[in-house]
Parts: structure tokens; C-alpha cells; sequence
């Protein structure tokens, strides 16, 4: 299949960063290839003010326009929201299909998601998006070509009827309170077995699911490309000292993601918020990785996770030139593909723990065969010692300060 041939159209704030608005722009064009787009020219202006009809001045579209028809691109892409009103007029004067980043994420997500929640997730935010921008739409989406930006929810429809989307925004909402709330009851559960959880965070590929399906061996979707991974999943993993836990893949973040999509993925987030323990998968090969670090972070804080013991892996250190500094502690630097890396993530996970649990001595009589093992499943045993005379076990061991078992310790 060939590939959609697509013009990018940046405009560079006077006050913005330049390194800033530089990731930005190669974040937009990752993300276009990843929707199967191919880039044939980038267009940038500084402009202190968004003008607010067309976005760009008169002479800039005029640019666009021209190199979209040398280039014989079909698709034009904007690293910024547009105003439904801005979207209209520029596509009447460039004569193409006319895009935003949101769209293009919204387009991405469509392509991704595998269960039926992320499903509804996406189109109920795509449905958001394209409500307020249904008028001048008509022309784009009743020629039903497909491309970037059209994959998704019934466009046939979008014309005929705004009723009809706003129906489907209900009924969408109504079916998703029903999977929050079963997953609310899987929590609890998990919540009421005191089951430890450690979740994954980090940037768009940076990683999370390689190390996700090689620690738990299973079959999440991993491919070097943005959004691999959308629907969370939970899996059992063992740590080093056969202490079992919970460990959570979760949807990458990227900056400036639409809020329309932000309020869809909180629940796909949430799962980060319900953890113990978080490990922040960072690329550290990526020329923009500081930048990447800071931004996952910053989304921590806001989701209120901020103050979960976390542990920082640094990722893909066979890509990286030359030595490496961490600018976050504890951390490590590693190759998720390498079985000792991973096997060191792990006991550092368990060396975090060690410093924030509870440090204790216990003896378990022989007869308590349950009780044994509830002291191996939830908390980490350093070392078991058998007595014949007392016939017990005496252990060694952390446990996390506030686990019922603690109390069974004298």
C-alpha cells in the first residue's frame, strides 16, 4: 500500500525553546509515519500571534498550498488544535485535506486499540472532537477515500446527523461507567488480597512492553512505534525472592496529548495512581530523553501519583553513543532485551522496597502451612531456616508496613 504523502505546518512561538518546538516537530512526524504518512516537506513560521481565522497569515497558506501541489501531498497536518473555524479556512484555501495533531493522535489510538474499552475510549474522543467541527467536514468526509484522520467512527453519518453523534456520545458513556466499574471491582479485589502492584510508566516507546512481556511472558502487542500499547494489562510477575507481584503495562504518554484524549485515557492512567510501586521506563538513546523524563513526571504529579516510590530505567543503553549520566536516583541503565538487565531491574525493584518496608524476624511452626505461605507470597523473604528441635521455620524478611500480616509479627 503506498503511503499517504502529507505536508507537516509548524508555527515556532518567539518564546518557546527552540529544542522544544524542535522534539515537538519530529514528535509530529513519528507520529505521522506511525499513521502510515510519509512527510514530503516541513513548513515553519514564527509568529508571536495565532491569527484567528486562519491560523497562519495569508502568504503562509498560500506557501502551504503551493508546496502541497508540487509535492502532491493529499494531506496537510498542523502541529497545533485548530478551531473548527481555522480547520474550514484553511482547507478552502489550500485546496487539501487539512488535519491537526489531535486528529492525527485520535487517528493513531483508532488504528491501536484492541479491547473492547479502549475501543470505546477512542471513538468517544474522537466523537468529542468532531462534534463542534461537523460543519465544515461534509466535503472532507463524505469522499470516503479513508487516509489519516478518517479511520474511525461511522463517517457516513457525521453529516447526516448531529443528533446521532450526541446519541452515541451518551450510550458510549453509559457503556464505559459500566467497564470503570467492573475494573473498580477487579482493584478492590486485588486491593482486598493485598496483592502488590507495580506499574509501568514512561514515554511512547521507550520500552515498556519488551520488558512487560519478557518479565511476565506474555503476548502484548510491541513494536517500535508510538502507541504500541494502549489497553492496560495486568500480569503476575515473581521477583528474585520469589515475592509475587502485580505488574501493569500502561498506554504511553507523550506531551501536548489532546484533552479530549486525556479525559478518555484517565482510566487507562488510573491504574498507575492504584500502584505500590511505579518502574519509569525512560529511552534513554532519544536526543530529547531530559525533555521526555520531565514530561511523564509532571503527568505523575498531576494524576496524583507523584509520591509512589518509583524507580527510573534507563533504556536502550546498546543504542547510546557515549556514557550515559542519569539525572534521576535510584535508577539503572540497561537493555530491556538483555536477560541480566532485566533480571538486575528486578532485584533493584527489591533493594527500593527493602529501604521503604518493614525489617522483620519471625518463626512459623512447621503446622502453619498456610501461614508460611502467606509469609512467602506477600512480603520478601531474605532467608528460611529450618529447626528440627522447634520444628519451624525461622524467616528473615521485609514486609510493606501497612499488610494485615505484619500484625502476626511479635
Amino acid at each position: 500500500m503506498s503511503k499517504e504523502l502529507v505536508v507537516l505546518v509548524a508555527r515556532k512561538d518567539p518564546f518557546e525553546q527552540e529544542e522544544r518546538f524542535q522534539s515537538s516537530l519530529e514528535e509530529l512526524q513519528s507520529l505521522t509515519e506511525t499513521a502510515d504518512g510519509e512527510v514530503c516537506k516541513i513548513i515553519t513560521q514564527k509568529r508571536d500571534r495565532v491569527h484567528p481565522a486562519t491560523y497562519l497569515g495569508e502568504g503562509k497558506l498560500e506557501e502551504i498550498k503551493e508546496a502541497a501541489e508540487e509535492a502532491e501531498a493529499e494531506l496537510v497536518i498542523f502541529n497545533d488544535e485548530l478551531s473548527p473555524g481555522q480547520l474550514r479556512n484553511i482547507a478552502d484555501r489550500v485546496g487539501v485535506r487539512v488535519i491537526d495533531r489531535s486528529q492525527l493522535i485520535l487517528d493513531i489510538f483508532a488504528g491501536r486499540a484492541r479491547t473492547k474499552e479502549g475501543k470505546l475510549q477512542v471513538e468517544l474522543a474522537q466523537l468529542q472532537y468532531l462534534l463542534p467541527r461537523l460543519s465544515g467536514q461534509g466535503t472532507a468526509l463524505s469522499r470516503l477515500g479513508g487516509g489519516i484522520g478518517t479511520r474511525g467512527p461511522g463517517e457516513t453519518k457525521l453529516e447526516t446527523d448531529r443528533r446521532h453523534i450526541q446519541r452515541r456520545i451518551d450510550d458510549i458513556k453509559k457503556r464505559l461507567d459500566t467497564v470503570v466499574k467492573q475494573r473498580e471491582q477487579y482493584r478492590k479485589r486485588r486491593k482486598e488480597n493485598r496483592a502488590f502492584q507495580v506499574a509501568i510508566v514512561g514515554y511512547t516507546n521507550a520500552g515498556k512492553s519488551t520488558f512487560f512481556n519478557r518479565v511476565t511472558d506474555s503476548q502484548s502487542f510491541e513494536e517500535d512505534l508510538l502507541f504500541a500499547t494502549l489497553d492496560p494489562l495486568t500480569r503476575q510477575m515473581s521477583l528474585p525472592s520469589g515475592f509475587l507481584s502485580l505488574l501493569s503495562d500502561t498506554v504511553g504518554f507523550i506531551q501536548d496529548l489532546p484533552t479530549t484524549l486525556i479525559a478518555a485515557f484517565r482510566s487507562t492512567l488510573e491504574e498507575v495512581t492504584e500502584a505500590d510501586f511505579i518502574v519509569h521506563m525512560v529511552d534513554a538513546s532519544h536526543p530529547d530523553h531530559m525533555q521526555q523524563e520531565k514530561t511523564v513526571l509532571r503527568l505523575l504529579d498531576e494524576l496524583g501519583a507523584g509520591q509512589l516510590p518509583i524507580l527510573t530505567v534507563y533504556n536502550k543503553k546498546d543504542l547510546l553513543q557515549e556514557d550515559f549520566i542519569p539525572h534521576s536516583f535510584p535508577s539503572l541503565t540497561v537493555s530491556v532485551h538483555d536477560p541480566i538487565d532485566r533480571k538486575r531491574v528486578l532485584h533493584k525493584i527489591e533493594e527500593v522496597l527493602k529501604e521503604e518496608w518493614y525489617e522483620y524476624d519471625v518463626f512459623v511452626p512447621a503446622s502453619e502451612g498456610k501461614r508460611l505461605q502467606q509469609f512467602k507470597a506477600y512480603s520478601m523473604i531474605t532467608s528460611i531456616h529450618f529447626y528440627e528441635e522447634k520444628e519451624g521455620y525461622a524467616l528473615h524478611g521485609f514486609i510493606h508496613p501497612e499488610h494485615p500480616l505484619k500484625h502476626q509479627i511479635l
